[in-house]
């Protein structure tokens, strides 16, 4: 008994020092160009086969498969290690990224006037930075913003649509190449690296063409949804 014991701890530390044991593999492509470009993400909760969520809520979640759920959003991480883990367990995991902090937050807007918005962008020659497409709403990264830098920028305009939703500090957002419930999700604009990092547009760049857009779509009430 005491040499099996022995065996077992000396396994247990050989693990511990990275001498031995399974090792996480390397993430997938999606996972593995996000921690790249030094966002922090974690899996999603996905789906089950009926289509509703794979979180305990089921049928009754707002944002089905869309979610953190195992581990929490706090655990979201760059580490390519934890992040081989992750995918390699669940290898259809949405791809989540949290946003605010270093990470890029996002301003998104619902899908029937996201391209016309993007194409404003272009029309005023304003670039966007990577351009998230699901098919209920279209997400634009820009660079981290503050509550109240946030709060500043809405106050400028004249009224602000329901249909428009600030993803910042303690949220979080599918990346491509995740499906969710509603559907699949892809990049509409690529994120584009220069100098070791991400083109990022500030939020004052997009807003009042954003905000215009969000005008001419319907309110979408309060049920969220990708």
């Amino acid at each position: 008994m005491r040499e099996i014991l022995g065996k077992r701890r000396r396994s247990l530390l050989a693990r511990l020092r990275g001498g031995g044991g399974p090792r996480p593999e390397a993430p997938p492509a999606a996972p593995a160009r996000a921690v790249a470009w030094g966002w922090p993400v974690l899996p999603g909760a996905g789906t089950r086969r009926d289509g509703s969520c794979g979180c305990p809520r089921g049928a009754d979640c707002p944002v089905p498969g869309a979610h953190p759920e195992d581990p929490g959003l706090l655990a979201a991480t760059t580490d390519p290690r934890m992040v081989g883990w992750w995918w390699t367990s669940r290898p259809h995991a949405p791809l989540l990224l949290a946003t605010g902090g270093r990470a890029p937050c996002a301003l998104s807007l619902p899908a029937a006037v996201g391209p016309a918005a993007v194409a404003e962008l272009a029309r005023r020659h304003v670039t966007p930075g990577p351009v998230v497409a699901g098919p209920t709403r279209w997400a634009l990264l820009v660079t981290p913003y503050e509550l109240p830098e946030l709060g500043e920028l809405l106050h400028a305009q004249d009224g602000v649509p329901s249909s428009l939703r600030f993803h910042g500090a303690g949220g979080y957002l599918p990346l491509p190449p995740s499906v969710t419930a509603a559907g699949g999700v892809r990049w509409e604009r690529e994120p584009v690296m220069e100098d070791g990092r991400v083109l990022l547009p500030g939020a004052a760049e997009l807003l009042d063409v954003l905000v215009a857009a969000g005008t001419l779509a319907p309110d979408p009430g309060s049920r969220l949804a990708y």
